[in-house]
């Protein structure tokens, strides 16, 4: 067995790295977002033309995202979710809708104090994890049916 999975979310920490580094004898191909911020921002202007206001500067990138965004989660078997801590996920939520509207599986991924705010996403996830580690486990088990 093989799975395509989608690592959604929030960009300003390595938890995409710790999963990948974490299944990498696992057959699994991971996608996800443009992680450079300044890029997924700016890509929209920098290929169509720049835009004198910032609604349709961050319209252009959005809708470009988008395309990017919305062909991988259609290729995804499983989409990890991640909420950080720190920032507002307004792309994660979205994500998290968009791939429950398509019937992917879903592993939510976030600390303990998002609990309560995120109770509608995590009722769509078929799986919620706290850790990277746990991630990995519960993407061992999908494979291979083994317990850490």
């Amino acid at each position: 067995m093989h799975l395509n999975v989608y690592l959604a979310g929030e960009i300003h920490t390595d938890w995409r790295e710790q999963i990948m580094s974490g299944a990498k004898d696992l057959a699994i191909t991971f996608t996800g977002p443009v992680t450079d911020h300044a890029a997924s921002d700016d890509c929209g202007v920098a290929i169509l033309g720049q835009e004198e206001k910032k609604f349709w500067h961050d319209h252009k990138g959005a809708k470009l995202n988008a395309i990017r965004t919305r062909k991988a989660l259609a290729e995804a078997d499983v989409v990890v979710v991640r909420f950080g801590d720190k920032y507002r996920q307004w792309n994660a939520a979205f994500d998290a809708g968009y791939a429950a509207a398509l019937g992917k599986s879903i592993i939510v991924l976030h600390g303990a104090d998002h609990q309560h705010a995120l109770k509608e996403v995590d009722a769509a996830a078929l799986a919620v994890a706290e850790t990277p580690e746990q991630v990995v486990s519960l993407l061992r088990y999908t494979l291979h049916g083994t317990l850490p």
